[in-house]
């Protein structure tokens, strides 16, 4: 029976590249991996020659591969029908009768419904679903999609990373253009280390008492 599984961790814990090298073992070993990500994160997209937007999930190390996008209205039951038919790998559209493997980065950006449907698809058509994505936001409140995967997932597993002074961290801190720590604000700020930091809560607790 396959299983649902949720990856977490703070932002710079490597979730994406851990995501990719997931993704080129499964090829490796001949299986088919549907790689998906939520369209909230579409920092990495960009225009090909012909004017198509190219959706990509790419790390900070480097690795990237194409990916389908996941739009917040979509029914992934359904999506994962037609995209068996029609998957990319490698640059290339592999036309194949089954998806053995679905890998969703940036998954806290799902919904709740979306992740029910990952869950659907892990119990009852036999393809292991796999979840990389953060737990909480700025304000240390679970996302969405993290809440239902922690409430519903097989598996639950931590990426480590440290804050700068060593701890775990476990908080990712958010900072406006002037560098001053945020407390307020939409929960959905995408960036990158421009914007964001990942501390441990003795750090981040450390200035917001300044």
């Amino acid at each position: 029976m396959s299983k649902l599984y949720f990856k977490f961790g703070a932002m710079g814990s490597s979730k994406t590249a851990n995501a990719l090298m997931t993704r080129f073992n499964y090829l490796e070993k001949n299986h088919s991996v549907w790689l998906v990500k939520p369209q909230t994160d579409n920092r990495d997209d960009y225009v090909d020659e012909n004017g198509n937007v190219v959706t990509t999930v790419k790390s900070r190390i480097g690795l990237s591969a194409p990916a389908s996008v996941i739009k917040d209205d979509d029914d992934i039951t359904k999506l994962i029908c037609s995209a068996q038919a029609d998957i990319v790998q490698e640059d290339e559209v592999v036309k194949t009768s089954k998806i053995d493997v679905v890998i969703c980065d940036e998954c806290q950006f799902l919904s709740e419904k979306q992740i029910d449907q990952l869950k659907y698809i892990a119990e009852n058509m036999d393809i292991t679903v796999l979840c990389f994505g953060l737990r909480s936001d700025f304000r240390t409140k679970l996302f969405p999609g993290s809440k239902r995967l922690f409430e519903i997932a097989d598996s639950i597993t931590e990426i480590k990373s440290i804050c700068e002074c060593g701890k775990k961290a476990i908080v990712n801190a958010r900072f406006d253009s002037n560098g001053n720590l945020v407390t307020e604000g939409a929960q959905v700020d995408i960036g990158g280390n421009e914007k964001y930091k990942s501390m441990c809560w003795s750090c981040w607790q450390k200035l917001q008492n300044k």
